[in-house]
This record gives C-alpha cells, sequence and structure tokens, in this order.
C-alpha cells in the first residue's frame, strides 16, 4: 500500500470502487464505509460531536437506529469524509405505532416482534433488551397464537426503489440494502429469552426448529418482495447473527451445523434466486467467529462484518491468508474497544495503517471501523482514522 495521500483517482466512481473490492480487484484506494449499515454506524452524540467539529451545522441529529441511537449520516459528511457505501434500509410498516412511554427513569419501547427495551433516562446511550414475548411457550403448537410481523406490509418498501436508484445510477456509489429484522438465530433468542432458548435446542429441538423455521420464513418473504422492488439496482444484502462472544462461540459448532447452517444456506441460496442480479451476501457476526467461517463459506456468505480485530482468533493477517480469496472483509479497520475511544490520534493511525497492511492487498476489503462508532469517541480520532486512510490506503498503479 503507498504512504501517499489519494483523494480517488481518474474514472473510479464510489460504486466501481466497491465493485473492484468485492471482485478482489484493487481500485484506486481501499473503499470507506461510514452509515452504510447499522453496524458501522454512529452513535447520535458521536456524531454531533464530529459535525461540530467539521464546522458543519449541528442541529437536530435524526435517529437511523432506535435501539443502537445510531445517527443518519448527512450527504455533507459523507461527501468531507468520501464515503462510498451508502443505506437503503425499509421503513416501518404502514400504520405502526409502536408503544413507548416512560417509567422507573427509563424510557421504554416495545417492538413489533414483542420484544421489550429500556433506555436509562439519565446517562443512558442506547436501549437494552429487557422483556421477551415467548418467554412462556411450552411447545412448537403454541407459537400459534403469537401474532409475528407481516414481512410484506407495504409500508416497508416505500422508497426503497427510487432510493436504490438514486445511489447507484444518481450518485454512482455503492449501497447495503437492509434486512427487515435481525438474525434467525439472534430474534429466536430474544423473543424466547437467552436460557430458554439455548435450553430448547437440547430439550426442546422441536420447539427450537419451528421457532428458527417461523422467522426464516418471514425474512425470505421480505427478501423476495425488497429484491423485487429494487430490480437490477442491487449489489449487496444485509443479513446477520452473533455467533460468538469476546474469547468463544455462543453456540456449539455441532449445534450451529444442526440448527443454523442449514437455515442459513436456505435463506442466502433464497436471497439469490429472488436478485434480478448476482448480488454479494454481507453477513454480521461480532466475536472471535474464526471457527465457523469455513461452515458459513459453506452456507453462502461472501462478505463477513466484521473482523472484531480485538477477539480471539481474529488476526487479520491470518484471516487474510485463509479466507481472502472467499471473503471481502467489511470492517476491522480499527479497533472499537480501546483504541477509537481511548487512544491517541497517532495510535489511531498506526491501527489503521496495520489493518490495511494486513486486509488490503489484491482487494477484497471495505474499511469501516470493528463495529458502530460509540457515543464516547473523540472527533479528533475519527479524523485521524479518515486521514490514516487516506494515506495509507492508497493502491499503487
Amino acid at each position: 500500500m503507498s504512504g501517499n495521500e489519494s483523494q480517488g483517482g481518474p474514472g473510479w466512481s464510489r460504486r466501481r470502487r466497491v465493485e473492484a473490492a468485492l471482485s478482489h480487484r484493487e481500485a484506486d484506494r481501499v473503499p470507506y464505509d461510514l452509515g452504510g449499515t447499522i453496524l458501522t454506524g454512529i452513535h447520535e452524540r458521536a456524531y454531533g460531536n464530529l459535525r461540530r467539529h467539521l464546522g458543519l451545522p449541528a442541529g437536530e441529529v435524526e435517529i437511523e437506529d432506535l435501539h443502537q441511537q445510531l445517527a443518519r449520516v448527512e450527504e455533507d459528511v459523507k461527501q468531507r469524509l468520501e464515503v462510498d457505501v451508502y443505506g437503503v434500509s425499509p421503513r416501518k410498516p404502514r400504520g405502526l405505532a409502536l408503544p413507548r412511554w416512560s417509567e422507573g427513569g427509563y424510557d421504554k419501547i416495545r417492538d413489533e416482534w414483542g420484544i421489550e427495551w429500556w433506555k436509562p433516562q439519565e446517562g443512558g446511550f442506547y436501549f437494552d433488551m429487557r422483556g421477551h414475548p415467548l418467554a412462556g411457550v411450552e411447545s412448537a403448537a403454541d407459537l400459534a397464537k403469537h401474532r409475528f410481523p407481516d414481512p410484506l406490509d407495504p409500508g416497508r418498501f416505500e422508497g426503497m426503489a427510487e432510493a436504490a436508484d438514486a445511489v447507484m445510477n444518481g450518485r454512482q456509489a455503492a449501497y447495503v440494502l437492509g434486512r427487515n429484522a435481525p438474525g434467525i438465530f439472534e430474534v429466536a433468542l430474544w423473543m424466547r429469552g437467552f436460557e430458554n432458548f439455548y435450553c430448547d435446542l437440547l430439550r426442546q429441538p422441536a420447539l427450537a426448529e419451528a421457532l428458527l423455521d417461523i422467522i426464516c420464513e418471514i425474512k425470505m418473504k421480505y427478501w423476495e418482495r425488497a429484491l423485487g422492488v429494487v430490480g437490477a439496482n442491487v449489489m449487496i444484502v444485509s443479513e446477520a447473527d452473533d455467533l460468538a462472544s469476546q474469547d468463544r462461540l455462543l453456540v456449539a459448532p455441532a449445534l450451529y451445523r444442526r440448527f443454523l447452517k442449514p437455515r442459513h444456506a436456505r435463506l442466502f441460496a433464497h436471497i439469490r434466486r429472488c436478485a434480478a442480479v448476482p448480488v454479494r451476501i454481507f453477513f454480521h457476526s461480532c466475536g472471535a467467529v474464526a471457527e465457523l467461517i469455513p461452515d458459513l463459506i459453506e452456507a453462502g456468505i461472501d462478505i463477513l462484518n466484521p473482523v472484531q480485530v480485538s477477539a480471539r482468533g481474529m488476526e487479520t493477517r491470518e484471516l487474510k491468508r485463509r479466507f481472502g480469496k472467499d471473503l471481502t472483509f467489511y470492517g476491522g479497520g480499527v479497533d472499537t474497544q480501546r483504541v477509537l475511544p481511548r487512544g491517541t490520534p497517532a495510535e489511531v493511525r498506526d491501527e489503521v495503517r496495520r489493518r490495511v497492511d494486513d486486509l488490503a492487498p489484491g482487494g477484497g476489503f471495505i474499511f469501516a471501523t470493528v463495529h458502530n462508532i460509540q457515543a464516547d469517541v473523540p472527533p479528533e480520532n475519527i479524523l485521524a482514522m479518515r486521514e490514516a486512510l487516506r494515506e495509507y490506503g492508497r493502491y499503487e498503479g
């Protein structure tokens, strides 16, 4: 990688730059994402501080993701920071009014799945999960009594085709098409409660499989409609399932292969069948997921997000060596647990250079932070990250 600053080479649109990375080819520079997904975004407090630091108007911040309190990254910031990736996400169903109230020092919401979330009114940064609507279910037959979300509600798709066309053909940029729900495994855990669902996998596998199948079917219906709406204007679709913690998997490999891998494979194959053009499947899982990467590739993912560089076994150079021909690495450009919030700008620059050197050669790397930029990240470190990518993320030739 070059040590010279790059503002973008001639003939390299943002869209073409990302297409090159996805095809494992080197462009003029490494593509950059901020705000293209709800996994590569920025907390509204950090975003407001960044806007003020850049001398941009800093009025009320529009919230992109309520639970994580992520800001919608506006066009002036995207232009200033030379962001290559946008997001196109489903809207809320028509007439959906989520219950929202305040009680006992918390702001509370209940989402369309029936899951309850609380955020402390004093010092709270985001909403934490507190209620599981299927906690009392005793058998697969009981699932029929629960009202699941309608994936085909017309409101979800309003403006989606126009937004996709505007990004790809108007701005000549790339975008990630957002999903209608968290991952199959995640939703099951959240609806049953973690302890209940983990026990289901071993003690009530019929219940576990019935719930996973309902969630998978809801997702398949959504993707069929969404991909029909955007037509040929699509490059990347977003799916997810957190499968690991900081130092180990959240589910044993044998259980992943029995319960989740077949459903992931089914969902990803369905997405590809429904798309008018070839699409890449972006798959998010935090943590020490290295042991399951071969399974995820077999299931059909093309893009791994993130590379959580602080987690066990997630060494960037080794992952690039082992899986660089099969995967595009999306994120992992700088550690968001320690370096970005608490490091010096010099430490941020050193971290960016190391990750770019490991992941960028030969293409197959889209730069983003390991996860969303949190509320306490100083704007100086965000700009140090961006300037380091400009300096070290330029391809020769």
